[in-house]
């Protein structure tokens, strides 16, 4: 298991379209993986979970990846809320 805290880089936070992408991303992948936001833990390939996180640029999230791919998972989720993307 690996967790990791990560800043939003993204410009626009995570609203509609860049929780949509992130949904596509952690789908791609076979591990679990979680995104926790102050006291909310919601399951990162939940599109409507992750609408309630209501993240904003610049703001820190903790990401936890459990399974067989979880380094590609992290590296592939970490790029792309860092704006590496």
């Amino acid at each position: 298991m690996l967790k990791k805290t990560i800043t939003i880089g993204l410009s626009s936070g995570l609203e509609a379209r860049p929780v949509a992408m992130l949904v596509q991303i952690a789908s791609q992948y076979e591990s679990v993986i979680y995104v926790e936001s102050q006291n909310a833990r919601v399951n990162a390939k939940s599109i409507m979970g992750m609408m309630t996180l209501g993240m904003g640029s610049g703001e820190e999230i903790t990401v936890s990846v459990d399974g067989t791919d979880e380094l590609a998972a992290m590296e592939g989720i970490e790029n792309y809320l860092v704006g590496a993307n």
